[in-house]
């Protein structure tokens, strides 16, 4: 365990460094997070296909309970039960953009982790910056349980549990518990906890700010402590069901499933469930007693329990639904708790959008009209009134409103229509659009996808670090 120690406090003192202007200490919030013994307890594993480019290199690192796909480098990091999935990742023959200028690329890019501590953090899409049109650096930073570092760029950072830094690139910035940030660039900046934000330089600003008794119910995290909300109850309560699936060095195959559709062998789905033709259900993902219908998606992380999802419905990286109906193409964002029961149900009508992180816990029925946006927390239709907008009317918006705690300036329209491009972007990535000969994505690339497992030290002053390795793709000859 003495590599280990000393890896983790290696880690530490580096993103410190980083965060000096903040005054703020990682290690109180690493240190002891999670057992050493539990480094030695789980494989980690590798996704290989003949859709994606293949190069791994792991060195001086421990990659506890991850999964990886695509080009990935982990450097002098601690990688545990994390998803690192580079089936986004920009080719070299594809085409980048900035502002409608190309960029040219000279590789394809890599997802590039050093000095870094992710705890059930996923990594997914693309960097979106143009100084690393190459690679998607994760350097010096840290992120806590069930964070999502999505198209991110990020040195020097530290996340909290449940934030999510979305296409966004970040420096020296501490990102506070399920805080959200989509907003380009960040650097050297403090978010609150609980902080959605949402912001286009010179098109528009959305802002809103769970107060902090809700953080606590939820949440539950404080420097130092595992995060004890209702999330992480609800997570727990499941654990039994993935120590089946991950339980065994090779997961069986799933059940038959619909045409055009893929459910990761590293997924659980349970009782009477359907789903449907081009639906995606990813590792990590849930599904009990639901209906997933055509195109519908369960990314990782996500909870589908006794719900129905009309079709093309995506559900982001951690998002759960519980005894909810989806309308057709309903975007439920990252992070965000969608929770009914059977005595009180949740219904979303066509078109919604459910903003990230939006807690919907209800104690009445409650139906959302058609193509109204949600956020915030909402118990009952009284929450409801202040924290959403129908979409016709954000659209009209040009200046500053204000609804409940939410706060919006600038374009309502170029927001709106963003969003609609985004969900489209998403499907499409997906394969939710597959004919059977075109339009093929996620869905369908990943069907015939294996797996390689691989393994830590399990004694000496090594345990908990994996072995240095270079996979790289297999070159025929003619």
């Amino acid at each position: 365990m003495l590599q280990l120690q000393r890896l983790t406090e290696s880690i530490i003192a580096r993103i410190n460094v980083n965060l000096r202007k903040h005054g703020f200490d990682a290690g109180k919030s690493l240190r002891e997070q999670i057992r050493m013994d539990q480094f030695t307890n789980f494989y980690a594993f590798y996704g290989l296909t003949s859709e994606h480019p293949l190069l791994f290199r792991f060195e001086r690192s421990s990659l506890s309970g991850s999964y990886l796909l695509g080009k990935c480098v982990v450097l002098d990091s601690i990688v545990y039960k994390s998803d690192v999935r580079g089936d986004e990742l920009k080719r070299r023959t594809g085409r980048f953009d900035v502002e409608g200028m190309p960029v040219p690329m000279h590789t394809d890019e890599s997802i590039h982790i050093r000095d870094s501590y992710l705890i059930k953090t996923l990594v997914h899409n693309f960097s979106h910056d143009p100084m690393y049109p190459e690679s998607f650096p994760i350097h010096n930073t840290a992120s806590m349980f069930y964070a999502n570092i999505h198209g991110s760029p990020s040195e020097g950072c530290f996340m909290g549990a449940f934030s999510t830094v979305d296409l966004t690139t970040v420096r020296n910035c501490v990102i506070g518990d399920f805080a959200y940030v989509q907003t380009g660039e960040l650097f050297g900046e403090r978010v609150e906890p609980g902080h959605i934000w949402i912001r286009s330089e010179g098109n528009f600003d959305f802002s809103y700010k769970h107060p902090k008794s809700v953080l606590k119910r939820y949440v539950g995290s404080e420097p130092g402590k595992r995060p004890d909300g209702v999330f992480m109850k609800f997570l727990d309560q499941r654990k039994p069901d993935y120590e089946r699936v991950f339980g065994y060095l090779y997961a069986t195959e799933p059940e038959h499933t619909a045409k055009g559709s893929f459910v990761s062998r590293y997924s659980v789905v349970k009782g009477k469930s359907h789903i449907g033709e081009n639906a995606l259900v990813a590792q990590r993902a849930y599904v009990e007693e639901s209906w997933l219908g055509k195109g519908a998606n369960a990314q990782e992380n996500c909870y589908i329990l006794h719900s129905r999802l009309d079709g093309l419905d995506v559900t982001a990286h951690g998002g759960k639904v519980i005894h909810t109906r989806l309308g057709r193409k309903v975007f439920v964002g990252f992070n965000a708790f969608l929770r009914g029961t059977p005595e009180f149900k949740l219904k979303i009508g066509e078109g919604g959008i459910v903003m990230p992180h939006t807690i919907i816990d209800l104690r009445e029925p409650l139906e959302i009209p058609p193509a109204t946006i949600v956020w915030g927390y909402v118990r009952c239709a009284e929450d409801l009134k202040r924290n959403s907008i129908s979409i016709e009317e954000l659209s009209k918006v040009r200046g500053r409103i204000k609804v409940g705690g939410m706060t919006f300036e600038g374009d309502g329209g170029t927001f709106v229509t963003g969003f609609a491009g985004r969900i489209e972007h998403i499907l499409e990535a997906n394969g939710a659009f597959y004919d059977g000969f075109d339009n093929a994505g996620h869905a369908q690339m990943t069907k015939n996808i294996k797996y390689n497992i691989i393994q830590p030290y399990s004694d000496t002053d090594l345990m908990g670090i994996y072995p240095s390795m270079r996979i790289y793709p297999m070159e025929y000859q003619s």
